[in-house]
């Protein structure tokens, strides 16, 4: 009796540390897409097509769109980007669903695959309903929601709507220099938005910081699935 009591104490935190898990990755999620489709809406329906607001002489407000990933990358079709950044949420949530309560997996690995979901989602958003909520017309006017005439595009084949802009320095290469010589440089010269950094920040503690939890939270998700197959094979 002693020894089922002591499995039905340990029992219990357990369900509570998965339960405050689930909740910080969808807190998380919920506060950064909100953040990423405030931003976007507000800049879509104020700014026109290339608008450039200086903040300050590093850090402006330029308002661009692209079809493509982060940073105005172009790889892949459109339709399919977007179905595969559909299913990328959908094989995060389930990766959360399955190690949220593993014993060894700190708080700040959570958060950092929280801001991977939730920048994947703050695209998403982009992708499948800008085209239709959004018209596109020409500068100096600013996009309308919901417009009377339709939006843009179909479903799907929205713009993902960029505006953060970080000219931290810029200079001409020397004439001398093979290949680059006399070529202009900017630094830093991408344009993105609120949902990439997050998923950038969201990577880069994975990397840096979280590299053991994330191995660890592989293992035994490939332990749970050979379990499965075991118990299916019986």
């Amino acid at each position: 009796m002693a020894n089922n009591g002591n499995m039905m104490a340990t029992a219990t935190p357990g369900k509570g540390v998965a339960a405050t898990r689930i909740w910080l990755v969808v807190i998380i999620s919920v506060l950064v897409v909100l953040a990423d489709q405030i931003m976007k809406i507000w800049v879509k329906t104020s700014f026109y097509m290339g608008e450039d607001l200086p903040i300050t002489s590093w850090w402006h407000l330029k308002f661009i769109e692209n079809n493509g990933m982060a940073f105005g990358l172009e790889l892949w079709n459109k339709i399919f980007l977007t179905l595969g950044r559909i299913a990328a949420v959908a094989l995060f949530i389930w990766f959360v669903a399955r190690i949220r309560n593993a014993d060894g997996l700190r708080t700040g690995f959570f958060i950092a695959v929280a801001l991977i979901i939730a920048g994947a989602a703050g695209n998403i958003f982009d992708c499948v309903f800008y085209g239709k909520i959004f018209n596109n017309p020409m500068p100096p006017a600013v996009a309308e929601l919901f417009p009377p005439d339709g939006g843009y595009a179909g479903w799907f084949e929205g713009r993902v709507v960029d505006m953060m802009y970080f000219p931290l320095f810029s200079f001409y290469w020397p004439d001398w220099i093979p290949v680059v010589g006399g070529r202009y440089f900017e630094f830093f010269q991408y344009i993105f938005n609120i949902a990439d950094a997050s998923i950038c920040v969201g990577v880069g503690l994975l990397l840096f910081f979280y590299s053991t939890d994330a191995s660890k939270a592989f293992q035994i998700i490939g332990n749970k699935n050979n379990a499965s197959e075991e118990k299916r094979d019986k």
